[in-house]
């Protein structure tokens, strides 16, 4: 009998303690969360943003006396203890045909950081890393000092506002090239700079990404084509979505009759959330754009046949197809809002002499408007960070033309876009240069990672500003 009084105390014990483990349990779990988004967001920062810092620039003097300038990238252990290997960015694919070198460290003999290395950024053949001899501008040849505050000020004008000149340029080897200043996008001495004169040219470098556009088959300039489009295509597709998913939900839990079917179309609409999105993208292919568009093209753009102008990809399909992405999301996140309104609101409102669309639309729905914006944003953020529809529907490399222009009718929904999810997969992975585009793939991802953020943080705010408004627990 005593061991068995001492099962049971034990038994007991662990019941008593396992109720009180349950929140130490769900707590370590929120902190394991955030600390993974944290690390998330560390790693996206500093590699992102980090680009764009002004990197010093070495000299290095190898054993056999060739000498190589540029940025050092990273260092990598050889197998079977054969030393170690140094990655540099070097530029002048123009001259050597790579921007880039691997240099063993056992070669080297001499490495300095002088201060007269300079590096720019130029069309069409991206970085030079080198030195500067002179400045030619009509009769003038200016050096050092001079010709660098002349580049500065022409650099600071439009292109075609720009004085004439041309750079005389130095590479490792001794190698002279001759640069149009007009085609100079980037000039800057790294290691000349203090911490002052880094930090301002760190924020300009940031300000040229997200204002600018793409450069070198996205690997370099900036996205601002591919945030506009971003947001242009989120903004259509909440103004379609909204309504729609709205009114979808009030119709389920309000007026439909509460029985078989209307349960089956919930599990309908449950099901549609979890279907792949590439599969909504094939289906906009098909319905939205050679379906609708194609019949479009036939009935008023006969004339522009058979070049398309509806019948293909564009803003318009794009949206739609989100829209059909996200509507389960809307419909869901209303519908739970709609269903934590207490019976006795709706009685309340009917027995006071109101008809039943004046307590829908003075009672119930106002209750329920933080859970349709819940369900909004969080429609925007998904929709934001998809990919695969667009592929099929719209989304473009390199758009030739913005959405939005001067032209009527101003917005032209007909026109491929740029999108920030699309514009990272293809720097990732059809770039020319991939190690060149890692950096802006890790700045697109943190730009992008922000916007959800931004999206959902936005949507807990307004959640929380109505439920102390409006006094209640939808």
């Amino acid at each position: 009998m005593r061991w068995q009084r001492a099962v049971f105390a034990n038994v007991g014990f662990l019941k008593m303690s396992g109720s009180g483990l349950w929140p130490w349990l769900c707590a370590a779990c929120v902190a394991l969360s955030l600390l993974m988004l944290a690390a998330l967001l560390t790693l996206l920062t500093i590699r992102g943003l980090g680009h764009f810092w002004p990197a010093p620039l070495e000299e290095v003097t190898l054993k056999s006396g060739d000498i190589v300038i540029g940025q050092p990238v990273r260092e990598t252990t050889l197998p079977k203890g054969a030393g170690a290997e140094r990655l540099y960015f070097t530029g002048n694919q123009d001259v050597t045909g790579s921007n880039w070198q691997w240099i063993a460290i056992d070669e080297i003999s001499q490495q300095a950081e002088p201060a007269d290395l300079i590096r720019l950024t130029r069309t069409p053949w991206g970085d030079f890393i080198g030195r500067l001899m002179t400045l030619e501008s009509g009769d003038q040849r200016l050096t050092e000092q001079a010709a660098w505050a002349f580049i500065q000020d022409a650099l600071a004008l439009p292109v075609n506002q720009r004085p004439p000149g041309t750079l005389v340029l130095a590479t490792a080897d001794g190698q002279i090239l001759r640069q149009p200043l007009a085609s100079v996008t980037y000039f800057q001495s790294p290691n000349a700079m203090s911490w002052g004169q880094k930090t301002i040219a760190w924020g300009q470098r940031i300000w040229q990404f997200l204002s600018e556009g793409p450069r070198a088959a996205n690997t370099g300039g900036g996205v601002w084509p591919a945030i506009f489009g971003t947001v242009l295509m989120v903004i259509l597709m909440s103004v379609i979505v909204t309504p729609f998913g709205v009114l979808a939900a009030i119709y389920l839990n309000e007026i439909a009759h509460q029985n078989r079917l209307t349960r089956l179309v919930r599990i309908g609409v449950r099901n549609l959330a979890g279907v792949p999105s590439i599969v909504y993208g094939v289906f906009g292919l098909g319905v939205f754009v050679y379906g609708v568009g194609g019949s479009i093209d036939s009935w008023f753009f006969s004339d522009e046949l058979p070049s398309p102008t509806f019948g293909t990809g564009g803003l318009l399909w794009a949206s739609l197809t989100l829209a059909l992405l996200t509507l389960p999301v809307v419909i869901v996140a209303t519908e739970e809002g709609l269903a934590r309104i207490p019976d006795a609101q709706r009685e309340g409102a009917v027995a006071l002499g109101a008809t039943r669309l004046e307590m829908l639309t003075r009672v119930v729905l106002p209750m329920a408007t933080p859970a349709m914006l819940t369900g909004m944003i969080l429609a925007v953020a998904r929709a934001a960070g998809e990919v695969a529809p667009l592929m099929l529907v719209g989304v473009a490399k390199l758009a030739p033309q913005m959405p939005v222009d001067g032209e009527f009718p101003y917005l032209h929904l007909e026109r491929k876009f740029m999108h920030l999810g699309y514009h990272l997969f293809d720097t990732a992975f059809h770039g020319e240069d991939v190690q060149a585009a890692i950096p802006l793939v890790f700045a697109t991802a943190l730009l992008l990672v922000l916007i959800v953020l931004v999206l959902n943080l936005t949507a807990i705010f307004l959640r929380h500003y109505l439920r102390r408004q409006r006094g209640n627990e939808c």
